[in-house]
């Protein structure tokens, strides 16, 4: 199976999906859609919940639990785990297992989702509007969004030398990707997401312009030093990050020293009710 991993949104809640390429299909989380319908924001209760519905499902003799795939998908501590997944028929089924307000909505949601991958094939830009549209309805201002896209733009450069050059896997993909971030902010991936109180969210959707300014200016030093060497294989392109998160890291040292306030920040875009205070952007 081919597959893209990504995440959308329903609602205030992070779904996780696989697109297969052969089938045309995308694959839901099924614990993340149980999350959203149940309104639970733990993932670990919601994983508990689906176990018993899906042992239930199995003792009715219902065939959704069976039609369910098991797909390494990333996880709250940046690791990717074995993970039950489904397309959108399936779910719809599941959906009518689980007493709740939210399943109307969800199954309105499914049907959009469904189809925006083949809308995205023949268009491109309706991606990216949809991303900027999201970011706009969680409050995000145009310099943030901007921002935002420009520095997506700046990794999937470097993803995209990676892919040319032996780095292989999601695994590795996410070593170096820490290794940069580790170098320019002074914490890891995992450390930072804790520091803003994110579990399954994107880190960077919660990052304040000045973080993501300096993860780009690692990104990209970390490119053009791998370019200039043409860095092959993951001990060379791990080398490569590490001077090109140093640039940034060096960068971010002198603009602390004259502002007396510190780049790396606990702040976040998560709803009112998160312990966490929402940034200004």
């Amino acid at each position: 199976m081919k597959t893209e991993r990504s995440l959308v949104a329903f609602e205030n809640q992070q779904i996780r999906r696989v697109y297969d390429e052969k089938s045309d299909i995308w694959f839901f989380s099924v614990v993340d859609i149980i999350a959203a319908l149940t309104q639970q924001p733990d993932y670990q209760t919601a994983r508990k919940y689906w176990n018993k519905l899906s042992e239930r499902l199995k003792k009715e003799g219902s065939q959704s639990v069976t039609n369910c795939h098991r797909l390494k998908l990333p996880a709250a501590d940046g690791k990717s785990y074995l993970t039950d997944v489904a397309d959108p028929e399936t779910l719809l089924r599941i959906i009518q297992s689980v007493p709740s307000p939210k399943a109307e909505p969800i199954k309105l949601w499914l049907a959009k989702v469904g189809y925006e991958r083949i809308q995205d094939m023949g268009d491109p830009a309706r991606s990216l509007d949809r991303a900027r549209e999201y970011w706009k309805q969680h409050g995000r201002s145009e310099k943030w969004i901007q921002q935002r896209m420009t520095g997506q733009e700046t990794r999937n450069k470097l993803t995209d030398y990676w892919k040319e050059h032996e780095i292989k896997g999601e695994e590795e993909y996410a070593l170096l990707t820490n290794i940069i971030h580790q170098e320019w902010s002074g914490v890891s991936v995992k450390k930072h997401k804790q520091l803003k109180d994110l579990k399954t969210q994107n880190l960077r959707d919660h990052m304040s312009e000045a973080e993501l300014i300096f993860t780009a200016l690692a990104e990209l030093s970390t490119r053009q030093i791998a370019e200039s060497v043409e860095a092959t294989g993951l001990t060379e392109n791990a080398e490569a990050g590490k001077k090109g998160g140093k640039i940034a890291k060096n960068a971010r040292l002198a603009l602390e020293q004259k502002t007396g306030r510190s780049v790396v920040t606990g702040e976040n875009f998560l709803p009112p009710s998160s312990p966490k205070h929402k940034l200004k952007s």
